[in-house]
């Protein structure tokens, strides 16, 4: 059959109806055949081949937009991976999980993982992801100030039922392994997440009661693994440097968040007592940390090697101090989340070497 301008159509065959690609735009071979981006005409009617092939390239851009959507929306209902680990500080769970090791590795004066304390380290690892999971859903408002992107369920990337979902496994996790090391490792996990649970929504409007109660907490680890193989008293050292620089650590976290904290109407220490009293506390406990640290391994008899290991957490520990007083916060929490780390490798080298 031949049209007006003498160019020869082709009859579709009767019953074929569109074509695949003409139904789903988005598919490859949509992209490859959509009629419609191109020119009107530009074949049909003897147009020349460069306007057929701008044509069917304004077609493949057309198409290539509307796949990239289509797939946008086919996994806008799914979590991301990244953002589920970053919604239960994977980061800060390998750190309770190795402080737990720690603990028992002091506890037992040697480098052994009896099931136990494997076992306890696991539970650190749920009760600390319900945990983190749960102060994310509690501090959303907060994070969209002090935070804004960083936090996934504040940046809208996770649901909330997402969020719920890891609080109950984390939950679960956590007893169930406490449950197969001791009842005093269950006890004292259910008190720990009771702390966690209240930290938002109570404990963090409470100022100075607050930041000691996440201390204890958040220091438990090490002794977690002195209980978990059977010798708590091995860990009251190791615990008691950890609640005192985990404790200046949430008083500069406290500082970094003021702006925040105020829009939500909590009570923290630089809200309380003002930035630059706040401040100043923080930095002499920050400094009160470097005599602690040695007297009280030099009192249970830590070998050398501790000695020599923590002269540089207590460097640290000291630069924190300076800035503080300088009025210099940014960054503090970092650092001594490294001097953290530092101090538990010098307690267990003090112990086991």
């Amino acid at each position: 059959m031949r049209g007006a301008g003498g160019g020869e159509r082709r009859r579709r065959p009767a019953g074929s109806g569109r074509g695949r690609g003409d139904r789903f735009p988005h598919t490859e071979r949509g992209c490859r055949g959509d009629d419609r981006a191109r020119p009107r005409g530009a074949e049909r009617y003897g147009a020349p081949h460069a306007v057929a092939r701008r044509g069917r390239a304004a077609g493949a851009r057309v198409c290539g937009r509307a796949h990239r959507t289509a797939l946008r929306a086919a996994v806008r209902g799914r979590p991301r991976v990244i953002d589920v680990l970053r919604l239960v500080r994977v980061q800060n769970l390998v750190v309770a999980a190795v402080g737990v090791l720690a603990g028992g590795w002091i506890a037992l004066g040697a480098i052994a993982t009896p099931t136990v304390l494997a076992l306890a380290a696991l539970a650190a690892v749920g009760f600390g992801a319900a945990g983190n999971a749960l102060n994310d859903i509690w501090d959303r408002a907060g994070d969209r100030v002090n935070r804004p992107g960083r936090r996934p369920l504040a940046a809208g990337r996770l649901a909330r039922g997402t969020a719920d979902l890891c609080v109950a496994g984390g939950t679960f996790v956590g007893f169930a392994a406490a449950a197969l090391v001791s009842g005093t490792a269950v006890l004292v996990g259910a008190a720990a997440l009771v702390v966690m649970f209240a930290y938002s929504p109570v404990l963090k409007r409470r100022g100075l009661p607050g930041n000691v109660a996440v201390a204890l907490v958040a220091g438990l680890p090490l002794m977690y693994g002195a209980i978990a193989v059977g010798r708590p008293k091995a860990g009251i050292v190791p615990w008691t440097l950890a609640i005192w620089l985990h404790l200046v650590r949430e008083i500069v976290k406290d500082l970094d968040d003021e702006a925040g904290d105020r829009e939500l109407g909590r009570r923290t220490l630089p809200i309380r007592l003002g930035q630059r009293r706040a401040t100043v506390i923080a930095a002499v406990l920050a400094a009160a940390f470097v005599p602690l640290s040695l007297a009280l391994p030099a009192a249970s008899h830590y070998a050398g090697a501790y000695f020599v290991i923590a002269l540089f957490a207590q460097l640290v520990v000291l630069a924190v101090a300076s800035r503080l007083f300088a009025g210099r916060s940014a960054g503090n929490s970092r650092w001594l989340k490294g001097a953290m780390l530092l101090g538990v490798v010098a307690l267990v080298a003090g112990r086991v070497a």
